[in-house]
């Protein structure tokens, strides 16, 4: 066993760099992953590559043997032989990148049936299809699935007390940017090369890269819209199958999410299609060509770029409570919007992202709109905008996200309903 590095003072990615894990800050999801650990023998945690799974696991759990299946030899030495490895660490591990080797997973599963031991593996991964097919196989009922994305506003705070939001949309929120003061022009781009087009190439059998590459920087055109699969084929010169692909791979590689359409039984036709957005703004920026704050603020996209922002944010403090949110937008053919809508605990809470710094009364006038269609249990709502004024209008709280604490506490609050 003494092929495997056991890494306990630092924390090295691909390309050799390494974190002092001392020097990191704690994350939000750090209470919910204990929690986790005391009520099920396997916790898995899944999240975009450099988002903090290994420091997070290793700073949470820093006496637990840790392997990462990325290194060829830690990963073929386990391939051949997976009973003598899991034999060195009956007691439980951290396995790194697990969806490399998830064959391993049906001999974790036999090992914790039979010691019948809470938290003994902490397992990391980058790929949701691979990890949850082998999850399901084998993991079932035994593992509690965690989700990981890069920074929160409220975690970086812990680096800067104030930030601007068109600021935060060219950095994005990868620990690594701020924890050693990247350039995040050089660091998005060496992201794109090395792992999001490594993880597509082995998703998929990609034969013209700069196909995807062009259709990777018309997506960013069509951040915080409404997704369309035609005219991203006829724009890519692919097809409408192969566009869908594409789109499943950035899905599962966390590279994008979708935001669905919410439906009620009204009789008013809605829009059918999610709309797209990235799950970091500084890749979406950087594909954009958007490099400095004052571009972005003056960018045609600062608005949907401001919107992505803010969504994220809110779906962090979501995962970092371990809830999978519920989240959509609301459009009608008769011009009724509403950015966001989040159910949460039997309420819808509608909310609306502006980036602008000056409040405007047009800016409550969808969730009025929205609340005169007639839905059930809808919450008061609020208007997210960049200014610097905190204050209700009926009943709607206006305030700045960026100032907020805790967005998805404040949101989804009993104090915010009606």
């Amino acid at each position: 066993m003494n092929i495997f590095v056991q890494i306990r003072s630092c924390i090295c990615d691909l390309h050799g760099f390494c974190y002092n894990k001392n020097s990191m800050i704690k994350r939000d999801i750090s209470e919910e992953l204990l929690k986790c650990a005391a009520e099920y023998p396997v916790v898995t945690i899944l999240g975009p590559r450099q988002s903090g799974k290994t420091t997070l696991v290793q700073m949470t759990f820093p006496d637990r043997p840790y392997f990462s299946l990325e290194y060829p030899d830690v990963r073929a030495a386990a391939e051949a032989d997976p009973r003598g490895f899991l034999g060195e660490v009956e007691d439980g591990a951290i396995l790194d990148e697990v969806q490399r080797l998830p064959a391993l997973l049906s001999y974790i599963q036999g090992i914790v049936d039979k010691a019948g031991n809470r938290g003994m593996f902490i397992l990391t991964g980058s790929h949701q299809p691979r990890l949850h097919e082998a999850i399901s196989q084998s993991l079932a009922g035994r593992t509690a699935l965690l989700t990981l994305w890069p920074f929160s506003l409220s975690e970086l705070r812990n680096y800067k007390s104030e930030w601007g939001a068109f600021e935060l949309i060219v950095r994005g929120c990868f620990p690594r940017v701020h924890e050693e003061g990247l350039e995040p022009r050089r660091f998005y781009n060496g992201y794109l090369q090395t792992y999001v087009e490594r993880d597509v190439r082995a998703l998929i059998h990609l034969r013209d890269l700069s196909q995807f590459q062009v259709f990777l920087t018309l997506l960013a055109g069509r951040v915080g819209q409404v997704v369309n699969i035609t005219s991203l084929s006829n724009d890519t010169g692919v097809s409408a199958t192969t566009i869908r692909n594409w789109l499943s791979v950035l899905k599962a590689s966390y590279v994008v999410f979708e935001l669905p359409p919410f439906f009620m039984n009204i009789r008013k036709r809605v829009i059918k299609s999610p709309k797209i957005y990235f799950t970091d703004t500084g890749l979406a920026a950087f594909l954009l060509g958007i490099h400095t704050e004052e571009q972005a603020s003056r960018d045609p996209l600062r608005g949907n770029l401001y919107e992505n922002l803010v969504i994220t944010d809110i779906i962090k403090g979501a995962l970092a409570r371990g809830i999978r949110p519920e989240i959509y937008f609301f459009r009608d053919s008769h011009g009724t919007e509403v950015d966001l809508l989040i159910r949460e605990k039997g309420r819808l809470v509608p909310v609306e992202i502006k980036s602008a710094a000056t409040f405007s009364t047009d800016f409550v006038k969808g969730l009025q709109r929205f609340r005169a269609l007639g839905p059930e249990h809808v919450a008061a709502g609020a208007v997210l905008y960049n200014g610097g004024e905190r204050f209700s209008m009926r009943g709607t709280r206006i305030f700045n996200p960026l100032r907020s604490p805790d967005l998805w506490g404040t949101l989804t609050s009993p104090a915010g309903r009606r």
